[in-house]
């Protein structure tokens, strides 16, 4: 919930002043270009293409002027979010993480540095479906940014070496099907390319 145009088009409140965290367990990383599996539990996955940073320092409490001293490196992931199931747990004010946290509900892509990335309030990042590109994004567009993310996270949890963040994602989500190829950029540079099965 961090870009208003995707607020809108799922027709959340605009009126955010906080970040909006969840968790995603270490069972939900798909990496490598493996494909996707679709769950029997869900028939309706969407995308969700994200902004991902790497934590490379322990912090705490970590103040917003220095929070870009935790992170150097950058990549392009998907959220694969349940949409039927998170309709379900928000209709009866419950948690998220069964729609959001299932085995392998987070792709992540090859990480870059920062240096050769470009500065990260400035990055642009899109995903491309079968060929067509659906989501595009752009960090300026962030209602909080990945420093002011970091600084509120680190309140509640420390943040640990190796962590990753997923920074929201912009307009255009969309339901994924068995066949699709799904190609992820950070700016011209794929770095993320796996297959829905």
């Amino acid at each position: 919930m961090n870009y208003a145009a995707h607020n809108k088009e799922l027709h959340h409140t605009l009126e955010l002043t906080e970040p909006t965290i969840f968790m995603k367990s270490d069972s939900s990383l798909l990496k490598d270009g493996k494909p996707f599996f679709i769950p029997d539990f869900s028939s309706e996955i969407h995308y969700e293409t994200e902004l991902v940073i790497k934590v490379d320092r322990l912090g705490k409490n970590i103040a917003e002027r220095f929070a870009h001293r935790y992170y150097h490196e950058v990549t392009v992931g998907i959220d694969f979010t349940a949409r039927d199931w998170q309709r379900r747990l928000r209709a009866q004010g419950l948690p998220w993480e069964l729609s959001k946290s299932f085995d392998n509900s987070a792709a992540i892509g090859t990480f870059i540095p920062l240096a050769e990335a470009g500065n990260v309030n400035d990055l642009s990042f899109r995903l491309d479906l079968n060929g067509e590109t659906v989501q595009e994004g752009h960090t300026r567009e962030m209602l909080f940014s990945v420093d002011r993310i970091i600084a509120y996270v680190s309140r509640f949890f420390t943040l640990k070496i190796g962590d990753l963040i997923y920074t929201g994602t912009p307009a255009g989500v969309g339901p994924v099907h068995i066949g699709d190829r799904l190609e992820g950029y950070v700016g011209d540079r794929k770095l993320l390319d796996f297959h829905v099965r």
